[in-house]
């Protein structure tokens, strides 16, 4: 039996080489600037700010645009938990939206009924969320950000590198793009670097004051705190660290390789996946960067799951809606039909193992052992 994780981190040289040159403190290298002037390139944004995860880049997003208790941002319903909680701890309201049935990304046409249907100048923007590497119609969101003067921020966490319309996301119309380096949630992942790109220069500016403090003063070559400082508002400790933004840069430099390898496993996977009875595998735009891949059981997804784990192939779930979890289903008193296309995807979809150090092999095991199992379910 094999043991082949829902994901792994791939390192090599290059990320030793540039952990090395942190430790060995040549105080001429400043990583975490490097990583954000290369990830600025790489997207064609034209200022990134690094933080040390991408829900404090979330949170530090969210106080760049000052958001009030009682205001309100609207969210796909199918999105990490992260994103409605930085809104509540700031005492705001996170607003759900149903998603479509195609690529369980934010159902567009719910979306601007919200925002038609909407009262109150309380209603500030959404976060839109690219569920496992794939963008929804982004022209269309856009346009309707637009017209109802919202502030939009882009969920990429998952979605570093992808393209819309042969445009690198994070360069488009969005007001802040939310980057992660790193696309597992993992409790075992080596680096969780996160990253705000915006075009926006006052956005920009207020981000970096408030990711440490909100202080002024200058640091040294070494970054040491000035003899004598000042703190200008309430700020965060969202800073990254050096040997953090070196492991990332390395990362980042890997990206294109990331996704076509990524991309070679999901053609396996589509291959010989296809067809097979009680599996079914969503809809694929070619931009789809497969920083998930996601199939769908017909019925009891969760004892195929165990299966699977009995095989030694651990998987997951991209996402569980929020209103089925404690908080935000007490909270609001969301009865768990209220989205009905975010449960019927939840009771049927299944996260398969996908990261680039996976060997052909391992993947057609994988195929292996889904084939069978499915050839035997009732």
């Amino acid at each position: 039996m094999r043991d082949i994780p829902f994901y792994q981190t791939s390192i090599g040289e290059d990320e030793l080489s540039q952990l090395k040159a942190v430790l060995e403190l040549n105080k001429d290298e400043n990583k975490v600037l490097e990583l954000e002037d290369n990830l600025a390139n790489f997207v064609g944004a034209k200022y990134a700010v690094a933080t040390c995860n991408a829900t404090a880049a979330i949170h530090l997003a969210l106080s760049a645009i000052k958001l009030k208790r009682g205001d309100k941002i609207l969210m796909s319903v199918n999105s990490f938990v992260n994103i409605p909680e930085v809104v509540r701890h700031f005492d705001a309201e996170p607003i759900f939206i149903d998603i479509n049935s195609e690529d369980m990304n934010i159902d567009i046409n719910k979306f601007e009924k919200a925002l038609e249907e909407n009262k109150t100048k309380k209603l500030r923007g959404a976060i839109i969320t690219f569920v496992a590497g794939q963008t929804p119609d982004l022209d269309r969101i856009y346009d309707i950000a637009e017209k109802y003067g919202i502030i939009l921020i882009e969920d990429a966490t998952c979605a570093l590198g992808v393209t819309y319309k042969d445009e690198t996301v994070g360069s488009l119309r969005a007001d802040m793009t939310i980057f992660s380096t790193n696309p597992s949630n993992g409790k075992y992942s080596v680096s969780r670097s996160g990253i705000i790109v915006t075009n926006n220069e006052e956005i920009a500016t207020r981000a970096k004051l408030l990711r440490t403090h909100a202080i002024t003063t200058t640091y040294d070559d070494f970054g040491n705190l000035d003899y004598i400082y000042d703190v200008v508002d309430i700020g965060h400790k969202y800073d990254i660290s050096e040997l953090d933004a070196a492991f990332s840069l390395a990362q980042l430099q890997k990206t294109n390789k990331f996704i076509k390898r990524r991309k070679e496993i999901a053609k396996i996977y589509k291959d010989r996946l296809a067809g097979i009875r009680h599996v079914t595998i969503p809809s694929h735009k070619d931009e789809h960067i497969f920083t998930q891949f996601i199939i769908k059981i017909s019925r009891n997804r969760d004892a195929f799951a165990r299966a699977l784990k009995e095989k030694g192939i651990a998987t997951g779930l991209n996402y569980i809606p929020l209103h089925l979890l404690s908080y935000y289903k007490n909270k609001y008193s969301i009865k768990i039909t209220t989205f009905g296309t975010a449960l019927t995807s939840y009771q049927q979809i299944l996260s398969i193992p996908m990261y680039p150090s996976m060997t052909d092999d391992e993947v057609n095991y994988i195929c292996d052992e889904i084939i069978a199992i499915a050839s035997e379910w009732i």
